[in-house]
């Protein structure tokens, strides 16, 4: 669709913010007087696509950004957010996601159909409330109440929600996700360890089923308030559910002070979660002390661990893995040929090689008249 000049600047002006530049910075990164930064971003000057491809890339944005609508719970979001304010990386990114499977479903059916509407549950306001609603969710994903659960990514696409792990940095924030028309985007820094990513992810979850249109967690854990407090307890609560983990803590010992080292590295591993949660899931349940909590998130998996109890080491949620649903249908847009090898590459958000793609299969010269006649 056609942007008018008022419209475009004011992009313009949004991005430069969010970037934390001045109109100086801009103009010196893109070559261009100060001046005309400000007129451009009044609207009182027209931007050129040289000029708008030189300010896309001094602001860390992609040109689509300026030129199409964003999704409307991204736009509320930024709206909302202090334009004084530099923007978040993983704005950028869900934003970039979020375009991307819209279009993609657009042109694939079978992507469509797995961005279902996803079932709405009321926001727990309790303890008891947030425990059944972790047990709903793994009703809602076909896992049993007791039972590790592992690949969560995968069983979170049964539900509609698709899922893309990006390296944003130490720096960066944990996660994010949009609800859609249909179905969700979730996004995890992979720049965290395995625990964290797949408590990230259960978090952003919490977030979908209760119908948070746009989050962005920086920090799990939170302390900030009472909703990210609930939704916490929720994602630790959905990997580590009660009556398993008490047995297991038990059988291993962690009652005993001897042995609360030995039964939380195993009990870490086959839970697949991380110290601190563990440690924080335990204090939830009352199945530990503070004293030794604080000892618990101080013990770290040694190799001789691995080795001495048989430990299983997955790297769930690697940066770089989108959604295999997604990965799918990119291919068979490009395979039918409704997308061309650039677009493809961009769609899988760089994250594949030219070499990476199938060869498509020659045409016939009957097949060749029929796009030139």
């Amino acid at each position: 669709m056609a942007i008018d000049s008022a419209s475009l600047g004011l992009r313009v002006a949004q991005a430069r913010q969010r970037a934390g530049l001045t109109q100086e910075d801009l103009a010196r990164s893109s070559e261009l007087e100060r001046s005309a930064i400000a007129k451009i971003e009044t609207g009182a000057r027209r931007i050129t696509a040289l000029e708008l491809a030189r300010v896309a890339e001094a602001v860390g944005e992609r040109i689509e950004w300026f030129v199409q609508e964003s999704p409307p719970a991204i736009v509320s979001h930024r709206n909302m957010s202090d334009p004084g304010e530099p923007s978040p990386r993983i704005d950028t990114a869900i934003d970039r996601f979020v375009r991307a499977v819209k279009f993609t479903a657009q042109h694939d059916g079978n992507l469509r159909s797995t961005l279902r509407s996803i079932p709405v549950f009321d926001e727990p306001t309790s303890a008891t409330q947030t425990e059944a609603l972790a047990q709903q969710a793994r009703e809602l994903i076909g896992v049993g109440p007791e039972v590790p659960l592992h690949n969560l990514s995968a069983k979170m696409v049964g539900v509609g929600v698709l899922t893309f792990v990006l390296d944003l940095g130490p720096e960066a924030a944990d996660a994010g996700s949009v609800l859609l028309e249909d179905g969700a985007v979730a996004v995890v820094n992979g720049a965290l360890r395995t625990g964290r990513r797949r408590l990230a992810l259960a978090h952003e979850f919490g977030h979908i089923l209760i119908a948070d249109e746009y989050t962005i967690d920086w920090r799990l854990d939170s302390t900030q308030n009472s909703r990210e407090r609930i939704i916490d307890r929720f994602a630790r609560a959905l990997l580590l559910p009660r009556k398993s983990l008490d047995t297991q803590w038990r059988r291993l010992g962690g009652t005993e002070r001897s042995k609360t080292r030995e039964a939380a590295v195993r009990t870490a591993s086959h839970f697949r979660v991380d110290m601190s949660t563990l440690a924080r899931r335990l204090l939830d349940l009352s199945l530990i002390d503070d004293e030794t909590a604080a000892r618990v998130r101080t013990f770290k998996t040694e190799r001789a661990d691995i080795v001495a109890h048989d430990l299983v080491v997955a790297d769930e949620l690697p940066a770089g893995e989108l959604s295999r649903e997604y990965q799918a249908a990119v291919l068979r847009l490009f395979t039918s040929e409704t997308i061309n090898t650039d677009r493809a590459l961009d769609l899988l958000m760089d994250t594949w090689e030219p070499s990476d793609l199938p060869e498509l299969a020659p045409r016939d010269e009957s097949e060749i008249w029929q796009f030139t006649s």
